[in-house]
């Protein structure tokens, strides 16, 4: 396909999107069973075209002076893929498969449209619902935190120390020149171009043999900074697919116990070929019960518990940019509640001087600071790790990264503009009787 031909694919299934109010995965993969002949390097940069659109969709439609698939595809390749007008002009020249011609109100907006003047949720591409809420995370710098989790997002892998190290896995992996990861010890970057295909980590001899696991660096430290250690009892109350799981295995050296268990055992489906390849040998998968708890158990028994908590994924929006676009207040309400409950829970399980680490994906104060509040006011038996001192986890990188992130009474905040990371949110509490 011609890069224009990409183009008016890429229109067509923001608009698709767009009539049927569906996640953009499900249009892009909708569209490829459509149009075979699309060979995987084209579908990889329809759907790059798409996302970008996506992330950009109030600022281009801002410029552009108009809303339509095609107004926020043109904005995009202005503000996002930095492209001069000539340049756009050309792409959309009328010829077979590419875009009609641009329009002289297009050309216009093109050469002289501009984000002055362009309110704070325009300018940060978000929805203007949410505004209030990055207000009082975020003050008058708001726009620019939300114009980074925006940005395209890197591929991070972690390296699995129970297999081997950093240099080692770097060396397999040497043609996709992956880089050390800022913050986490355990990190390797991959930086993709807006065009590129994502490289196939799952058949990488890596992956296959354990090695390494895809992610994100901001994910890795959460687990980091939970501070799990050898010997200790662990209950990952929110396990899913076990990514910090295995992150945690691997940081107690396989020695203790971890119980890993989730709400919905579904979730848990993928950890058991996760824990195999990975090599952990001190993880017991707890699956739920229709009747009874199945960690009842450990109540009172356990020195770390993990809640990797449900919640709006604000924090990941740099990975799935369509989602701002579909949140809407009631998910707010509905996390919210079930962050509570989960704590509650959790407030059982620690033994005294036990820790509850608490970790969302989230940089809305709803999920992260007010929860802490709340479960301090309804169990005063536990008390906040100060969020510098959770930082020393990090060892030597932890002076920087306290510098870096936003430092709360309740946690501390990572996002893209302060450490190139996902949003997360990491407090710590720790149950005094």
């Amino acid at each position: 396909m011609t890069p224009s031909a990409r183009l008016s694919a890429a229109i067509e299934a923001l608009a698709d999107i767009e009539a049927r109010r569906r996640p953009a995965g499900d249009a892009l993969k909708d569209w490829g069973l459509a149009h075979r002949f699309a060979g995987s390097g084209d579908r990889a940069a329809i759907a790059g075209l798409v996302y970008d659109a996506l992330r950009r969709r109030a600022s281009s439609a801002y410029v552009m002076g108009e809303a339509t698939p095609r107004a926020v595809l043109l904005g995009m390749l202005k503000l996002e893929r930095g492209l001069e007008p000539d340049a756009i002009g050309r792409l959309f020249d009328g010829s077979r498969f590419a875009p009609p011609p641009l329009t002289e109100a297009e050309a216009s907006a093109l050469r002289n449209g501009s984000l002055a003047g362009a309110l704070t949720h325009v300018a940060g591409d978000y929805p203007e619902w949410l505004d209030p809420h990055f207000a009082k995370v975020f003050g008058d710098e708001r726009a620019e935190e939300a114009a980074a989790l925006a940005s395209r997002a890197p591929l991070d892998l972690r390296v699995n120390t129970l297999k081997g190290n950093r240099d080692e896995a770097a060396a397999e992996l040497s043609d996709l020149h992956p880089e050390p990861t800022r913050w986490s010890p355990l990190g390797l970057r991959i930086k993709l171009a807006a065009e590129a295909k994502s490289p196939a980590i799952h058949a990488e001899p890596a992956f296959i043999h354990g090695l390494i696991e895809i992610q994100d660096e901001g994910s890795q430290l959460a687990a980091l900074l939970a501070g799990g250690k050898p010997g200790e009892q662990v209950v990952d109350l929110c396990a899913g697919a076990g990514g910090k799981t295995l992150a945690l295995a691997a940081a107690m050296e396989n020695h203790g116990q971890i119980f890993a268990t989730d709400t919905d055992k579904r979730r848990l489906a993928p950890i058991y070929a996760r824990i195999l390849r990975s090599g952990a040998r001190n993880v017991q998968v707890r699956t739920p019960k229709s009747v009874g708890d199945a960690i009842a158990d450990l109540d009172g028994k356990i020195d770390l518990v993990l809640i990797d908590a449900p919640c709006t994924g604000t924090g990941s929006w740099r990975r799935n940019p369509d989602a701002k676009w579909r949140m809407r207040p009631g998910a707010l309400e509905q996390r919210v509640k079930e962050q509570a409950a989960i704590l509650d829970r959790a407030a059982s399980l620690p033994k005294p001087g036990g820790r509850i680490a608490y970790v969302t994906c989230s940089v809305l104060d709803e999920e992260n600071g007010a929860q802490i509040r709340a479960f301090l006011a309804r169990h005063p038996g536990f008390a906040l790790v100060p969020p510098a001192d959770v930082a020393n986890a990090l060892g030597e990188r932890a002076f920087l990264f306290r510098r870096a992130v936003l430092i709360s009474d309740e946690g501390l905040l990572m996002t893209p503009r302060r450490t190139d990371t996902d949003g997360f949110f990491v407090s710590i509490l720790r149950r005094a009787t």
